[in-house]
């Protein structure tokens, strides 16, 4: 079989209008290849006996499809860009395993996609302060235990672009499952961590080039970031959101399923609390929760959840700030003034004392978030 015209018959598929995912698979299984597919297009029943009327009808004009699959081989030449079909050795084994893996996947980067170990974060585009140091926090032990795990998620505003920054900080492949084709970066705010990741990791899409955003491709990609992982890991979401559909999807999959608590009042962490209670995820605090979970052994050190050892110093004012600071991802210092009870520059002493200490950070207008939570 001619290799160059089985993917340019594969990336065909794909593109034959009205036929979707699952029924392009199917066709592809039963005909045992996409070249005998094409080349007996006008003849499906010969080829698939019992094929539906409506499947044979929209096989026998592919004139378009090969049209389309020949404009994406062009577009790949000129760029860094892989195509791996479901044949390839390349191709996601883990995904593999889906029954509504696509066909063909479009790669940009360096990245081995059957890394050992693979885990998907995901969680909402608004994440809190809470959500942003779990992400960093949990890739420095993830890195310490194993530097070689696969980072999987999605490159959109929140949790996805905090995990692939905070496994790009510390040295780990990190891929994103795009919405759309290779050809443009969404959003593109995000540009430059996207051309770091090619060099560390990759870009990952099952659609063509010239593919827009729209909002069900979204939906759609959540499959893939679940289904290229041995793990989904949800830091923070609301009561609905995408990050709970890969969730479920995960669970689907037979995947084990994680998430952070957080504090049953906070809007991001209603959906991680809920799957949490429903049993559809474990909950998980750290990096030494998901290694003993999932039996893997650690090839660096045990992995160790950020040390809180500071607090056991702290004074009485100092942990009466601390108690207040607890309360909201950030809290104004006119706040702990009426709170606490103390005056203002004694509470300005004590936030300057904190701070030098790495537990509080300055967030600007006079407000103060606390950094370590676990006293």
């Amino acid at each position: 079989m001619d290799a160059e015209k089985e993917i340019l018959y594969t990336i065909a598929l794909t593109q034959v209008k009205g036929v979707g995912v699952y029924q392009a698979r199917l066709l592809y299984e039963r005909a045992g290849s996409a070249t005998t597919l094409f080349e007996n297009h006008r003849n499906l029943l010969d080829v698939i006996p019992d094929a539906r009327p409506e499947l044979v009808n929209l096989m026998k004009d592919v004139d378009l499809p090969l049209k389309r699959a020949e404009q994406e081989l062009e577009f790949m030449a000129g760029k860094a860009v892989q195509c791996i079909t479901c044949r390839d050795a390349r191709y996601p084994q883990r995904l593999q395993e889906c029954q509504d893996a696509p066909l063909v996947l479009y790669f940009c980067g360096c990245s081995d996609l059957n890394k050992p170990r693979v885990i998907s974060m995901v969680g909402t585009r608004r994440c809190t302060n809470y959500g942003r140091d779990i992400c960093s926090d949990f890739m420095k032990q993830l890195k310490e235990a194993d530097p070689d795990i696969l980072v999987v998620s999605g490159l959109a505003y929140g949790i996805d672009i905090c995990s692939h920054r905070a496994a790009l900080a510390n040295g780990m492949d990190t891929v994103a499952v795009m919405a759309h084709g290779l050809d443009r970066v969404y959003p593109s705010l995000h540009r430059k961590t996207a051309v770091e990741m090619t060099r560390q990791g990759g870009l990952l899409t099952e659609y063509p080039s010239g593919t827009t955003p729209e909002k069900g491709n979204f939906v759609q990609r959540n499959r893939i970031v679940a289904g290229l992982s041995d793990a989904t890991i949800v830091v923070e979401s609301a009561e609905k959101g995408g990050s709970l559909i890969t969730a479920n999807l995960a669970n689907s999959y037979g995947r084990e399923v994680f998430a952070f608590p957080g504090r049953i009042y906070d809007a991001y962490s209603m959906g991680c609390n809920r799957i949490i209670q429903n049993e559809m995820a474990r909950p998980i605090r750290s990096a030494a929760d998901l290694f003993a979970i999932m039996n893997w052994k650690p090839k660096g050190g045990e992995p160790k959840p950020k040390q809180q050892d500071l607090f056991l110093d702290l004074t009485d004012k100092q942990r009466r700030v601390v108690d207040v600071l607890k309360t909201a991802d950030d809290v104004a210092i006119s706040q702990v003034v009426t709170e606490t009870g103390m005056p203002f520059s004694e509470i300005s002493v004590l936030m300057f004392e904190l701070e030098n200490m790495g537990m509080v950070d300055f967030v600007g207008a006079t407000r103060y978030r606390l950094l370590r939570r676990n006293v």
